[in-house]
């Protein structure tokens, strides 16, 4: 299980290169929608990023919860927490 930082060291420069915008960019207080220009489409594209490389989905209602890069990495942060539990509660 990644830590939190190392999961930022990791997602930080596949969303850069997905978006085309500098990793400098991305910090945790910067709003993602701005900073990503999203539209509904590009939305989908930073889902399926984040499904495809961590096995987490992000569901629908908790969207307009993540405003920042620092809300989409708590949100990622805990779901990894979570499936570890989940895991762990299968043995």
């Amino acid at each position: 299980m990644k830590s939190r930082q190392e999961f930022i060291k990791d997602i930080t420069p596949k969303i850069a290169k997905e978006f085309e915008i500098e990793e400098e960019a991305i910090t945790e207080e910067a709003n993602i929608f701005e900073t990503l220009e999203l539209d509904s489409i590009s939305l989908i594209d930073l889902v399926s990023l984040v499904h495809i490389n961590y096995g987490i989905k992000i569901a629908k209602e908790e969207i307009p919860q993540i405003k920042t890069f620092g809300d989409l990495y708590d949100y990622v942060a805990a779901s990894v927490v979570d499936e570890s539990h989940a895991c762990d509660a299968d043995k």
